[in-house]
């Protein structure tokens, strides 16, 4: 929770630098104005239900690289099942794809859990395979809903409680998945017994925790929540290249999720702290933009607050293991 509390002041520190430069140099604050803070709030909203996704099976000590070719998949499908010929029903579509997707995740915790394959190698042979699927069935032609489904794109794009509100759909959905897997992870006994599996994956198992299936469930939940947030970009984007739709997200879902204080090393983790890292994320996109910093360095930002998250965890894991050897 300390992390979490350093990260939120660092945004806060971030907003304020950013808010003093664009004064200094244009006499206005651009960083504030209600148009950006709608767009800032929608990007944490699908973001940050990316990284709730990741965090999952990063507590477990696992990760999950295909978070962006699902999105993909998830996004090409639900358009193409939409708008097949006899027009498909929203009501049949949505659990669909996330049915889809929980088979997905049942497949990758199935591969770790009983072949004892690395997740890294699952994941990353899914991150290949799903958008190779994504790019076969919409023919490499790009997808959407048009004008119609205008009540499910409102998920993606609307706002609460009327259009000229400053909270978007997104992120209140963003939240209610928050506190859902915050509910789970942190009083429930399964949600304990996922965070001890991450500690010590030998003693949770001889102290009689189904490790193999904890395992199983949380790569179900990472693909339900990844089916979740790609629904919701694709409701917002409107326009789907399969190719492309997705690409690197899964850098933004374990970025917000480390630096929200989820540790590579598995066991710990909590819900707020991703809310905090997932704000961190976007804010960071939104000043490369603001600032005028070349769009090419966006992934050199990113890339720099990922190393950074890791080298504080390892910095806070050798004083604490030295605090507790003393």
């Amino acid at each position: 929770m300390r992390k979490a509390i350093g990260m939120l002041g660092l945004v806060c520190a971030l907003i304020a630098l950013a808010c003093v430069y664009e004064f200094t140099r244009n006499g206005e604050v651009r960083f504030l104005t209600h148009a950006n803070l709608r767009n800032l709030l929608t990007w944490v909203g699908l973001f940050g239900i990316l990284s709730l996704a990741q965090a999952f099976v990063i507590i477990t000590g696992g990760i999950d690289l295909s978070v962006g070719s699902m999105v993909g998949l998830i996004g090409v499908t639900a358009a193409i099942w939409l708008n097949r010929g006899e027009g498909g029903h929203p009501l049949l579509v949505i659990p669909g794809v996330l049915f889809l997707a929980g088979l997905i995740g049942m497949g990758h915790g199935l591969l770790i859990t009983k072949v004892r394959m690395q997740p890294f190698v699952v994941t990353l042979c899914g991150l290949f395979f799903y958008r190779g699927i994504a790019r076969f069935i919409a023919g490499d032609a790009t997808q959407g809903f048009g004008i119609g489904f205008q009540q499910l794109r409102w998920l993606g794009r609307g706002f609460v409680p009327y259009e000229t509100s400053l909270i978007p759909a997104p992120f209140c959905v963003f939240l209610i998945m928050a506190a859902i897997a915050g509910a789970f992870l942190h009083f429930t006994a399964p949600g304990r017994h996922i965070f001890a599996l991450g500690a010590n994956e030998d003693a949770a198992r001889y102290s009689g925790i189904p490790t193999d299936r904890l395992k199983i469930i949380c790569y179900i939940l990472c693909s339900v929540f990844t089916a979740w947030g790609g629904l919701l970009l694709a409701f917002k984007v409107n326009s789907l290249g399969p190719s492309d739709f997705g690409n690197f997200y899964e850098l933004y879902a374990i970025a917000g999720a480390v630096l929200g204080g989820c540790s590579l090393r598995g066991g710990t983790g909590n819900v707020f702290g991703i809310v905090v890292g997932a704000s961190l994320i976007v804010v960071l996109r939104n000043l490369v933009n603001i600032l005028q910093i070349p769009s090419q360095l966006e992934y050199v930002v990113i890339g720099g607050a990922i190393l950074v998250g890791v080298c504080a965890d390892e910095l806070f894991m050798r004083r604490k293991l030295s605090q507790t050897t003393s």
